[in-house]
């Protein structure tokens, strides 16, 4: 990395930090971040994994009070994430440079479809499954399945993959918020941990980049927290909208 390359990377982990403690959406500006230094497709989704994974154990601890009742429900659904992150981390190892290039404008034009329209799901979810009876304390079939896949796609991509989990868990049957959000942050960083493990030993992390974005996200994390309040969260949902939009027209027109 040249001075100017370092400066690129460290502002889009420093965005993605700030947006990811106010609206989400961060993978918008550090992955295209290192694209933009020349970090080969496969390695720079790798290593942008990487450096969300101390942010998603974190997030997975503040809510461990919330996660204490749930543990009869939470082991076979980690087991879900577990294999899920392995099998796309997996899948993301044996492709090709040349082959994930021409999925990344896909992968991101369906990530920013689900941010955009992720209230809007919200919304239709909960009218759907009003008077439906809660089946999420026990868990079913369906929904482990869901989750498996869900884990499989945070494994090889991962941007949208939260809203994803979030959907997925609405229909298993939860309806606390709080709740929801707790299992979706653990659930994350079992995901994220495997995968990150998967990516180490595979050698396929660029590990300055990394560091140096561990270091300007997590300063860019409390940055965000700080002005949260001053700054609207639906005006940083628009500008992430906005942001995501422009760069998968970009990748688009540079891989097609």
């Amino acid at each position: 990395m040249n001075l100017a390359e370092a400066a690129l990377i460290g502002a889009g982990a420093f965005a993605a930090g700030a947006v990811n403690s106010v609206a989400g959406g961060g993978t918008f500006f550090s992955f295209p971040a290192l694209l933009a230094v020349g970090v080969p497709p496969v390695v720079a989704n790798a290593s942008n994994s990487v450096s969300l994974w101390p942010g998603s154990l974190s997030g997975a601890w503040a809510y461990k009070r919330e996660l204490a009742p749930l543990k009869r429900y939470l082991v076979p659904m980690g087991l879900a994430s577990l294999a899920g992150g392995v099998v796309g981390g997996v899948l993301l190892l044996r492709t090709q440079d040349s082959e994930f290039a021409r999925l990344i404008p896909w992968l991101l034009a369906f990530a920013t479809a689900l941010f955009a329209f992720s209230p809007r799901i919200s919304a239709l979810l909960a009218r759907w499954r009003a008077g439906r009876p809660a089946t999420a304390q026990g868990g079913s079939a369906g929904g482990w399945l869901t989750q498996l896949l869900v884990s499989v796609y945070g494994g090889f991509f991962g941007a949208g993959m939260g809203i994803l989990m979030m959907a997925s868990l609405a229909i298993a049957g939860h309806e606390d918020v709080q709740e929801v959000n707790a299992i979706k942050n653990l659930l994350s960083a079992v995901i994220y941990s495997v995968t990150v493990v998967t990516f180490i030993v595979a050698g396929a992390v660029s590990w300055p980049h990394t560091l140096l974005m561990i270091l300007t996200a997590t300063l860019g994390g409390y940055w965000g927290a700080t002005v949260a309040r001053k700054v609207p969260a639906v005006w940083l949902r628009r500008v992430v909208i906005a942001v995501a939009a422009l760069l998968t027209l970009h990748y688009f027109m540079k891989f097609y």
